[in-house]
């Protein structure tokens, strides 16, 4: 017996990376998947390929498991809302949906294009939004809906040169809490998870010196892919039905629980607030509590794994 039995799950970006480990793993799982890849490149932009998803729904079905391919692109809701029907046709149902696919675009905030903005932004708060609106109306109806969202670290934290890309996985993280309130009394239930992992866009950072790259090396073994999937498709099973609201955090082995804003000082001033008595007593009494520009090592004692933030040119 799976974890997933008797359950159909779509996939985003499930070609490469965490999300081909999702797909496949969510099969050994015992559930019958939608393998979503546009096939394209980390920034985007190109035709893309229908291959990547092919070739992981080919892996599932010759392991004795279920998948069909999709191609499309999250970004276009049209064409989520065919991936939405291609499991109703094809597996009589959708129970839950895994959505990594994404892109990057670094560059420092002063030196980024309108473009490098919209199409982060697009794949990832876009194709998030696709996914839930095109699901939703049918997890409520059926009383029975699973979402895992991606976050990132560079949104709860910040990273320099991620502007786009931290702005949507914050967003994302908001959208996440969001459907889990509404979605509470129709057993829909959603998570966020930010993971840590050796892909292609942790590839993508630049190697330096050889420092670098010995602890690419080390993060090439010890931070896989298959380790947040894994987190991933156990949050989407039926047996973490109690689980949703939440932002989780997987870094090889560590599986973090992330707090999420809620206010720590609050200032009262009877007669009200002038600007001068803000700068004299509001802002030194928050102060001690303010938090610095420092981006924070991870929880769990792993801060040798993370990755290093990007560090484009000034």
């Amino acid at each position: 017996m799976g974890a997933l039995d008797g359950k159909v799950v779509l996939v985003t970006g499930g070609g490469n990376g965490i999300g081909r480990d999702c797909a496949l793993i969510a099969a050994q799982e015992g559930a019958r998947v939608v393998v979503n890849d546009l096939g394209g490149g980390l920034k985007g932009g190109d035709e893309g390929d229908a291959g990547p998803a092919e070739a992981v729904a080919r892996e599932i079905r010759a392991a004795g498991g279920e998948a069909v391919s999709n191609s499309e692109s999250v970004t276009n809701y049209k064409s989520v809302q065919g991936m939405v029907e291609q499991a109703l046709d094809a597996f009589g149902g959708l129970h839950a949906v895994i959505n990594p696919a994404g892109i990057l675009r670094d560059v420092m905030f002063h030196k980024m294009s309108e473009d490098d903005w919209d199409r982060v932004i697009d794949v990832h708060m876009r194709g998030s939004f696709n996914v839930a609106r095109a699901t939703i109306e049918l997890f409520r109806e059926q009383n029975d809906g699973a979402y895992m969202f991606f976050t990132s670290t560079s949104g709860l934290f910040g990273n320099i040169g991620q502007a786009n890309y931290g702005a949507a996985k914050m967003g994302i993280a908001g959208l996440s809490r969001i459907i889990a309130m509404e979605g509470a009394r129709n057993n829909v239930r959603s998570n966020c998870l930010a993971p840590v992992a050796w892909t292609r866009m942790t590839q993508s950072v630049p190697v330096k010196d050889e420092a670098a790259a010995a602890r690419r090396a080390v993060m090439a073994e010890k931070i896989r892919a298959d380790q947040p999937a894994r987190f991933s498709v156990a949050m989407v099973a039926p047996a973490a039905a109690h689980v949703s609201g939440q932002i989780f955090g997987a870094s090889g082995e560590n599986i973090i629980l992330y707090s999420q804003p809620r206010p720590i000082e609050t200032v009262t001033k009877e007669e009200g607030w002038t600007v001068q008595t803000i700068l004299d007593e509001a802002v030194p009494k928050m102060a001690p509590k303010f938090f610095d520009l420092n981006r924070g090592p991870l929880p769990g004692g792993n801060n040798a794994q993370q990755p290093a933030a990007a560090k484009p040119a000034s």
